[in-house]
């Protein structure tokens, strides 16, 4: 991947307000309900953001950027609803239809002033320039990226933040990593980033504050 090293130092954000919880959630031994922070959300009431927060990797993904270029934003769950009347997510009665990269592309342009551009065909070669001319990338990838042992049955589902990369690493943020190991700047081999990737996302670019 040449000999690009950038590391951008971008704030991380779960998909759960209490991250440490990510372990028990994914076991089945936690519920989000029982998360004591949900209100930081936004979520009108605990059954809202337990509906909410195993959908929002791609609002966890523009926070990030966002409050890395001193840019003010919501709550996770009211980010979801507010992407959500954009027509980025279609709610159906048993789930939800998203993140739809278009609209969330041109609401996010249009609300924040940022550039959002939609890259269906997006490679590993990319990746580091578009870092290093200070771009932050949400990326499709299998969720079980956060063990980079595992074998994915597919790629894509899910969103992370790539944030910096090496001639030998790309480095995400996981909005559903498990703490400790994969959750901030979590180094993803060159040569097993294409298990998970499915080369599409959507590149952010914003002026840094400060």
């Amino acid at each position: 991947m040449g000999n690009i090293s950038v590391r951008h130092q971008v704030p991380y954000y779960s998909q759960w307000e209490s991250a440490e919880f990510v372990p028990g959630l994914l076991a089945g031994h936690r519920k989000a309900e029982d998360d004591p922070f949900w209100q930081r959300s936004g979520a009108d009431s605990v059954e809202e953001y337990a509906f909410w927060s195993w959908r929002i990797c791609g609002m966890a993904c523009l926070r990030m950027a966002l409050d890395h270029w001193g840019l003010k934003s919501a709550g996770l769950v009211t980010l979801a609803r507010e992407f959500l009347e954009a027509g980025a997510y279609v709610r159906r009665e048993d789930g939800v239809d998203g993140l739809i990269y278009a609209p969330f592309a041109r609401h996010a342009a249009k609300r924040w002033g940022i550039e959002a551009e939609v890259r269906t065909e997006l490679t590993e070669d990319d990746l580091p320039g578009l870092l290093q001319d200070g771009a932050l990338v949400i990326l499709s990838v299998h969720p079980s990226i956060r063990d980079l042992s595992s074998t994915p049955p597919g790629r894509g589902g899910h969103l992370v933040l790539a944030v910096g990369c090496s001639p030998t690493h790309l480095q995400i943020h996981n909005p559903s990593g498990l703490p400790g190991v994969s959750q901030r700047f979590t180094d993803v081999p060159w040569s097993v980033l294409p298990r998970f990737f499915a080369r599409r996302g959507v590149v952010l670019k914003g002026d840094r504050v400060g």
